[in-house]
């Protein structure tokens, strides 16, 4: 049986959020992020609406970029727990045509409905009904991409953005690929798309009618899984969500910085805030990593396991310390630090914890304490010692 698969992808997700939210915000630029400052923000887009994006806008751009490209824009924070919030009612309207929904991100999710044809239709007739019920009950519009595989339906999903419907028939991949830029493959990063280009491959069909034993294929298991995109090959499931993969906070600081006093009760309160939304989660975490940029952008990270998983600040923050400590060059200021946890695991999911991980300790009280506190007079009720600044002078930059 032929699959039919589709992938659902929110159109400028918060920027659009916001705009049904505030109506005076219709038509006009938005861009959801850190404050721009008057062009000296710090941090970046996190989205922003696609009249933002006509002056050069766009995700992952530093704030201040944004601002000098278009200062007249609507500049609005975040609100994650918002965005949340209309996401879940987006992965329940998708979750009325199929079981087998697979939930990629905040605002997309890929949907296998071969089963789901005799109740409902054709692919492109469920991709309608999906496309006008968030409509209908959400007032927010999505892009969606009918195909055979996962690979195709993704791609499908972004041609025709915003509020767009593509379909793929069955045995038509490749020539549906063929035109397009070789940048849009998956696993194709600046540097991959830079030597592709090298060989004269700028479009995907280039890449698929190569021979055997060509430069690609030479490049190992990466070169082979990007001839099998290209020629529009891609078998993969589609796989139900288990609950969350990680939990992480990271922070962009106003000014870059080589206080490590600063640095380290940063990322003792990232850590704090990380434990709590653990513990809410009824989860632990086995993995601990560390995200470090530096003033020029250079990013890295370090990560490691632990024997007993975790959801307490003084079970993680010792193990976040000593990754931040391997990352740190002296002298060299500090623009973001993030602490992220994966390897979860459930305490009322597959992955039962043992009875001697569950077992109290003193930790866990404190902890129990603290997260009755708030809960009940709110997140500044209480504050670790170690968070209230020292009055010595900050050696910010």
């Amino acid at each position: 049986m032929i699959r039919t698969i589709l992938h659902v992808d929110m159109d400028a997700f918060y920027a659009a959020v916001e705009q049904r939210d505030h109506p005076e915000y219709q038509g006009k630029p938005v861009v959801v992020g850190s404050d721009p400052k008057q062009g000296k923000g710090r941090g970046i887009v996190a989205t922003c609406s696609y009249e933002a994006r006509k002056f050069g806008v766009h995700s992952a751009q530093p704030i201040s970029q944004a601002w000098k490209l278009c200062p007249h824009g609507i500049y609005v924070k975040p609100d994650m727990q918002k965005y949340a919030r209309v996401s879940g009612h987006v992965m329940r309207i998708l979750a009325e045509f199929t079981d087998l929904l697979e939930q990629v991100s905040i605002d997309e999710a890929f949907l296998d409905v071969t089963g789901s044809r005799r109740l409902f239709g054709t692919g492109v007739e469920i991709a309608r009904k999906i496309k006008n019920r968030i409509h209908q009950n959400l007032n927010l519009t999505a892009s969606v991409g009918v195909a055979q595989n996962k690979f195709i339906a993704k791609m499908a999903s972004d041609l025709k953005k915003p509020d767009g419907l593509v379909v793929v028939e069955a045995g038509r991949e490749k020539e549906f690929l063929e035109p397009l830029a070789i940048g849009r493959l998956w696993g194709v990063g600046q540097k991959t798309e830079a030597y592709l280009k090298s060989l004269g491959l700028v479009r995907i069909g280039q890449l698929a009618d190569l021979p055997p034993g060509n430069s690609v294929s030479r490049m190992g298991r990466v070169g082979e899984h990007l001839l099998q995109l290209a020629r529009g090959i891609d078998d993969r499931p589609v796989l139900p969500e288990e609950g969350f993969k990680s939990i992480g906070h990271e922070i962009t600081f106003e000014q870059d910085t080589t206080d490590r006093e600063l640095l380290e009760r940063t990322l003792l309160e990232l850590t704090e805030r990380v434990a709590q939304r653990l513990r809410k989660n009824k989860a632990c975490a086995r993995t601990i990593a560390i995200k470090f940029r530096e003033a020029d952008f250079s990013t890295s990270s370090r990560r490691t396991t632990m024997d007993r998983p975790a959801d307490t600040v003084e079970m993680i923050y010792p193990e976040a310390v000593k990754l931040m400590k391997s990352l740190l060059r002296k002298d060299v200021p500090v623009r973001l630090i993030g602490v992220h946890t994966g390897n979860l695991e459930m305490e009322d999911g597959d992955k039962q914890m043992s009875l001697y991980d569950r077992m109290p300790r003193n930790d866990r009280k404190l902890a129990a304490a603290m997260d009755a506190i708030v809960q009940r007079f709110g997140g500044n009720a209480i504050t670790r010692a170690a968070l209230v600044p020292s009055k010595k002078p900050s050696q910010n930059r």
